[in-house]
């Protein structure tokens, strides 16, 4: 059974563990040649998953800048990077992705490397999420744009945000019906994933996140820094 495949039959996605499990700084000699991070303690391989799991590339796709429209080619990002799947009218998990980005673009910022690492949120609700709308919501989440190492991504219909979420990255959702408790609102269920990628385009960790089991922000901070700097261990 192939990934996508494995996505149908699961319903939603892999319903127990993280596919990136946060414990001990990665190093250099992982046993894979094109990651940094040692391979995470966890009851299943890469292969055995939906989505791109440590030592796995990036889907080869293209998806545009929600303000520019400039195409983003996904593997052809340079730097390390973190990738997450939202939509800006959800009240429940994406908030929660987005605030952990936001709390590591504050680090990266305070800490004097905002250059070296990038954040590339992709929604899967293009329809909803106008770049006006995507405006309002840096605003809203406190994201700083200035910055200059935040790119919400906007793929050009809902029918080319599943080819690219679900087809290529594996990440299954599926629209709701609006409700009252929704203020009238369809939503959507989906799994709520940050892959951290290296500048080869490789994971490094894929840490599956709910608002109740959620990787320590120091934890990820010192991941991001194994990959920084190659895994010798050196400061950011």
């Amino acid at each position: 059974m192939d990934r996508r495949s494995y996505l149908r039959a699961a319903g939603i996605g892999v319903a127990a563990g993280t596919a990136g499990c946060v414990g001990g700084v990665g190093f250099a000699g992982s046993g894979n040649p094109n990651v940094t991070l040692p391979e995470p303690d966890r009851p299943f391989d890469s292969e055995d998953v939906s989505y791109p799991a440590w030592g796995q590339q990036v889907p080869d796709v293209t998806v545009p800048d929600a303000f520019s429209g400039e195409p983003i080619a996904l593997r052809e990002i340079e730097g390390p990077r973190y990738h997450t799947f939202f939509f800006a009218n959800c009240m429940t998990l994406c908030p929660v992705l987005e605030s952990r980005l936001r709390e590591l673009q504050i680090h990266a910022v305070e800490n004097g490397y905002a250059d070296g690492v990038s954040f590339y949120p992709i929604t899967f609700d293009p329809e909803r999420d106008t770049p006006e709308r995507l405006r309002r919501e840096a605003e809203e989440m406190n994201v700083d744009l200035s910055a200059g190492n935040w790119h919400y991504l906007r793929p050009e219909s809902t029918a080319r945000a599943k080819e690219v979420i679900t087809g290529a990255f594996g990440i299954g959702f599926q629209r709701t019906e609006a409700t009252e408790e929704t203020n009238g609102k369809y939503m959507f269920n989906h799994i709520g994933m940050i892959t951290l990628v290296n500048g080869d385009g490789y994971v490094e960790r894929a840490y599956r996140i709910s608002q109740t089991d959620l990787p320590s922000e120091n934890a990820m901070i010192e991941d991001l820094r194994t990959v920084r700097n190659g895994g010798s261990g050196g400061l950011l």
